[in-house]
């Protein structure tokens, strides 16, 4: 039987297959718990806050998932496969997906409205994340 990740790899889908490679791992984790750290000064803008928190939890799902040996083709799969990764349900994956929905707004349109509650959850859904990885 197929696992749901094995599903979504293949040409055309979300995910290639790559054998898991420490270094890169490592550094994902580095960089996440960096990010992570950061996000939480109070004394940064909003906007920073938000795209520091972001980019942790990208990190994050990023080394779950490369630690399963798959390589994302889109930045969005890394969240929507934390089921699969981490064992983390609706409740981790929305947040962030909803945080991409506005780092994409963001990065592409010119459109940043963050509200203070956002980042605070994905914050905490990052500080899931990092623990599901420990």
């Amino acid at each position: 039987m197929t696992s749901p990740l094995e599903n979504l790899a293949g040409a055309g889908k979300p995910l290639a297959l790559e054998p898991p490679d420490a270094n890169e791992i490592a550094g994902l984790l580095r960089s996440g718990h960096a990010r992570l750290a950061d996000a939480r000064n109070a004394s940064l803008s909003l906007d920073s806050r938000f795209d520091l928190a972001y980019n942790a939890a990208h990190a994050f799902c990023l080394a779950a998932l490369r630690r399963q040996g798959y390589r994302p083709r889109h930045r969005y799969i890394v969240f929507q496969g934390l089921p699969h990764t981490l064992g983390l349900g609706p409740e981790v994956w929305r947040v962030l997906a909803k945080a991409h929905e506005l780092r994409n707004l963001a990065e592409y349109e010119g459109h940043v409205d963050v509200e203070e509650r956002l980042v605070t959850d994905v914050i905490a859904m990052c500080e899931l994340v990092a623990a599901a990885l420990k």
